[in-house]
């Protein structure tokens, strides 16, 4: 047990979000009990239900941000292992696609050692390259070419979306430009989960009490542009806010900011429509209130790399 927390070392930064995410939690708590009793509705059950999934989302990925960077590195490698569970659950896949789909759970374990070693390059292409040609060829190999387009877009997209972009988090820990010069990587690991999910929430509640205009109206009609912009402002002054967790300066956290709540909008919006073709409301039931483990990571599978890029090129330029 020791070795698992014997290299947490929690700067002033990380205490003070810690100290935070739990402040909002007890207080969201408290407020939507009270709001029951006064004035029980279908809303105030929906935002109780979620806050009680999200006390369970915050501990365990605040349990994995803190402790030693191989658990952490395991969280996030099983996160990617449930979330591409849940899309071939609903996969109407061909029979002969199931022996390819091995291979694509093997390059979880490969691309998070890429992560883990700091193998920079390897990490970037040996998905979107390699497993790219590997796929395919490996669908090609079974001799069945009835549907093969189809089965060649979705196992590849599958793995941007469920590993790729969020084994940018892991990468961020251990990378070196990201854990020096005052630079802590766990910090910025916080800073974007923090803004990513904040960003949802205030989405959510902006559109709940000031949505009219939809945005999506075939893909997702609860997405309103009321909802939109207020969460990019929100989400951009949260950013702001909580930018003792990096090293970026006001603009910079500005421009950050803003584009992480564009970026969290596309990837809510993409799995939406994918939800849509699938004809479910939710990936599964695995988070009460919040649907699937998909449902609550498609954001962060489309802020992860855009994030560590960004904050790179102005580490490297600064």
């Amino acid at each position: 047990m020791n070795k698992i927390f014997n290299s947490v070392n929690l700067i002033p930064e990380i205490q003070w979000v810690i100290a935070i995410i739990l402040a909002i939690l007890v207080f969201a708590t408290i407020l939507f009990w009270f709001w029951n009793r006064i004035n029980p509705s279908n809303l105030v059950d929906e935002m109780q239900l979620r806050t009680r999934s999200w006390w369970i989302m915050c501990i365990i990925f605040l349990f994995a941000s803190i402790v030693h960077p191989v658990v952490t590195y395991l969280a996030l490698g099983f996160l990617s292992f449930l979330t591409l569970r849940e899309v071939y659950s609903l996969l109407n896949l061909r029979e002969v696609d199931r022996s390819v789909l091995f291979f694509c759970y093997l390059s979880i374990p490969i691309q998070y050692y890429f992560a883990f070693k700091g193998y920079y390059t390897l990490f970037l292409i040996f998905i979107p390259v390699f497993m790219f040609i590997i796929v395919p060829f490996l669908l090609v190999l079974t001799g069945e070419t009835k549907d093969i387009i189809r089965s060649m877009c979705i196992l590849p997209t599958s793995l941007m979306l469920g590993v790729f972009g969020i084994s940018h988090l892991a990468l961020l820990i251990n990378f070196p430009e990201m854990n020096s010069n005052g630079v802590s990587g766990k910090a910025l690991l916080l800073f974007l989960i923090f803004i990513t999910e904040a960003n949802d929430i205030m989405q959510f509640v902006w559109g709940k009490i000031f949505g009219k205009h939809k945005i999506l109206p075939r893909v997702s009609p609860n997405k309103t542009w009321e909802g939109f912009i207020g969460g990019v402002i929100s989400t951009t002054i949260i950013g702001c806010l909580m930018g003792f967790l990096t090293p970026l300066n006001i603009w910079q956290l500005i421009a950050i900011s803003s584009s992480m709540a564009v970026f969290g909008f596309m990837g809510d919006a993409i799995m939406s429509a994918v939800k849509r073709d699938f004809g479910v409301k939710d990936m599964s039931s695995a988070i009460p209130g919040h649907g699937g483990i998909l449902d609550r990571v498609d954001s962060l599978s489309t802020t992860a790399s855009p994030f560590f890029h960004l904050i790179y090129l102005i580490l490297i330029t600064s």
